[in-house]
């Protein structure tokens, strides 16, 4: 069910290669449904409540914006860089993120269900209650974040790796794992799901770790 370090073999995801060109300050005046932002520097914005639903940001940086409960439910973020964003309740429901780093982010409910994420990477900070039941992740890497009780009920992790990064009280229920690699989190806490742990790689010590909960999901007793 579950294949150890030992003689595995996985496939490393493709970390993004974002070149931003030289960007354009954003001048204001709020976020729009199906905007099309491309090229722009958002810096300290506060976004808190605004609606850019469907909006398209291309080559754009956003360092340090206020995103609680904005609405971004089916934006496309492609070759961009988020430094320092934070929120409550962000919403990108059904996004596409392609080509994107997030680093330090202080978020908390942010809504990704069945969003699509490809060639991402999410570096430092901490995210809280992180939605991505039925979403599709390709070529995804967490490295050194905290990821508490992230729901990946119902997705599709493929060539994805775990790097340094505290997972707490993850939801694999119904997961569909490929080239899925933890052997490089520096915690592994399973609540649910453990059953579908087939076509990820853990390490010796994470086997021993889990090693309850596996007992428990096959019903078997552990005494003495």
């Amino acid at each position: 069910m579950v294949r150890a370090k030992s003689g595995s073999v996985v496939k490393a995801a493709r970390r993004p290669e974002v070149r931003l060109p030289v960007l354009e300050a954003y001048a204001g005046g709020g976020l729009e449904p199906d905007g099309d932002y491309d090229g722009l520097e958002f810096r300290e914005e506060d976004f808190v409540g605004q609606d850019g639903g469907g909006a398209r940001f291309m080559d754009c940086a956003l360092t340090g914006c206020a995103l609680d409960e904005t609405r971004l439910h089916r934006a496309r973020v492609l070759d961009s860089v988020l430094t320092g964003i934070r929120g409550v309740g962000t919403d990108l429901a059904e996004a596409t993120l392609r080509d994107v780093e997030l680093v330090d982010a202080r978020l908390g409910g942010v809504q990704l269900h069945g969003a699509v994420l490809e060639r991402v990477l999410v570096r430092g900070g901490k995210i809280d209650y992180l939605n991505l039941r039925e979403a599709r992740l390709k070529d995804v890497v967490f490295e050194d974040c905290v990821l508490v009780e992230p729901d990946f009920a119902g997705a599709r992790l493929e060539r994805v790796a775990f790097v340094g990064c505290a997972l707490k009280g993850a939801d694999l229920s119904g997961v569909t794992l490929v080239d899925v690699d933890l052997r490089g989190a520096a915690s592994v806490e399973i609540a649910r799901g453990v059953d579908r742990l087939s076509g990820a790689v853990i390490s010796t010590a994470q086997l021993m770790d889990l090693a309850p909960v596996l007992a428990g999901e096959m019903g078997i007793r552990v005494e003495g």
